[in-house]
């Protein structure tokens, strides 16, 4: 892959909005996971929710674009300045050479449930004004930011479960490697839902305290939701201070089971080889791994099998979704973000809530955070259906 820029970026979670309070709890190993209490959900399990959504309003000529997950998109388009690099760009570049590439699971589904309590009594009709096509549609964020902007370039969702926002860079990558765009705003956006919170529960994935990464006791995730965004650009010549770069991007898709991973870790190893590959670099160059690491006993086990047959126990890696949650599809690029964060500022994240690491994984997983030097990282993303991307980020050499 020819390096791409990661001139902006952004993200914001339960930790909180922006780059700053997310660097702040990833370098201090804080959680921002609470006892679930969201909406009219009974369950005993954790979330991480982010603050102040409620009372996001979309702008009137875009309100039928209303929902919980275009909600979060405009909170978190609108941090770190990252709206105004776009509009930045568009000024530069033009309306229809700047593509919007984003990744989510569930979309706006929150709108269809809060819809089907209002449906006619005896028709069964859900409500006049909920308007499917602009909220529950899983291309109604690509939509919402296009029209946000005042964008003409192609814009795509990509829904592969917890791998979606992790596809976007590669497929951004993609586009302006044909001539097709010249940027591109890539990032995803995943909100809570009752239809996420009662399923995952109903597969026994959702853990009864804050998920565990890579623990000996873990038992499950903790759901979350995110906004994250990156803006991505050709490398100039002269490059910005503190450059972020996609250096390359692997994805596979074993298929091995509908919900489970390999149970080696195939699709995982595939995907991590692909992206080293295609950034030119071997294991030996990588100085941090930010794990999917979702805390599921079978996630956990596969992946660190892959990660020790590819790198053995040589780099440092940690799951920072016992900070955030597990966002789903806006997992891969928030934790593109946790890498960009741990690139620029020089230290590897630990891990918020592991105790006692599993003693049958054999790889260097850091509980606590660590300052060095990082010149290339790898973030993992695997969805259900066996759906997975790998990226490599990296600084100039």
């Amino acid at each position: 892959m020819t390096p791409l820029l990661l001139s902006h970026f952004t993200a914001s979670t339960c930790l909180g909005r922006g780059l700053a309070p997310t660097r702040a709890a990833l370098e201090s190993v804080a959680s921002g996971l609470k006892l679930c209490d969201f909406e009219t959900v009974r369950l005993d399990t954790w979330i991480g929710e982010v603050a102040g959504v409620d009372d996001v309003r979309l702008p009137a000529a875009l309100a039928r674009h209303d929902c919980r997950n275009n909600r979060l998109a405009l909170l978190g388009l609108e941090a770190d300045g990252f709206a105004d690099a776009v509009r930045a760009a568009i000024g530069r570049l033009g309306r229809r050479r700047i593509g919007v590439i984003l990744g989510t699971s569930t979309s706006g589904m929150l709108q269809l449930e809060l819809a089907y309590r209002r449906r006619d009594p005896a028709t069964g009709a859900l409500p006049e004004d909920f308007t499917y096509a602009t909220t529950h549609n899983t291309y109604s964020v690509a939509g919402f930011v296009r029209e946000y902007f005042g964008l003409e370039g192609p814009a795509v969702v990509v829904s592969t479960a917890c791998s979606s926002s992790a596809k976007v860079f590669a497929a951004a990558a993609r586009m302006i490697a044909c001539g097709l765009i010249d940027a591109a705003v890539v990032g995803g956006v995943d909100s809570l839902c009752l239809t996420t919170l009662y399923g995952f529960n109903s597969l026994e994935l959702t853990a009864p305290g804050p998920c565990r990464p890579y623990d000996a006791g873990r038992h499950g995730i903790s759901i979350g939701e995110g906004a994250a965004f990156a803006l991505l650009e050709p490398a100039p010549a002269a490059l910005p201070a503190d450059p972020v770069l996609l250096l390359g991007a692997g994805e596979s898709s074993d298929a091995y089971h509908m919900s489970s991973p390999h149970p080696e870790g195939l699709g995982a190893r595939l995907a991590m080889e692909r992206a080293l590959a295609d950034a030119n670099l071997s294991p030996a160059d990588i100085d941090y791994i930010n794990l999917h690491g979702t805390a599921t006993p079978a996630n956990d086990a596969a992946e660190g099998k892959a990660v020790a047959a590819l790198f053995g126990t040589a780099v440092p890696c940690s799951s920072t979704k016992g900070a955030t949650g597990h966002t789903l599809g806006a997992a891969g690029a928030l934790e593109a973000v946790a890498c960009a964060l741990a690139l620029r500022h020089g230290f590897l994240p630990g891990s918020a809530n592991t105790g006692q690491l599993d003693p049958e994984i054999p790889i260097d997983y850091l509980l606590a955070t660590r300052h060095a030097e990082v010149r290339h990282a790898v973030t993992n993303s695997f969805g259900f259906g066996g759906s997975n991307c790998s990226l490599v980020l990296g600084r100039p050499a």
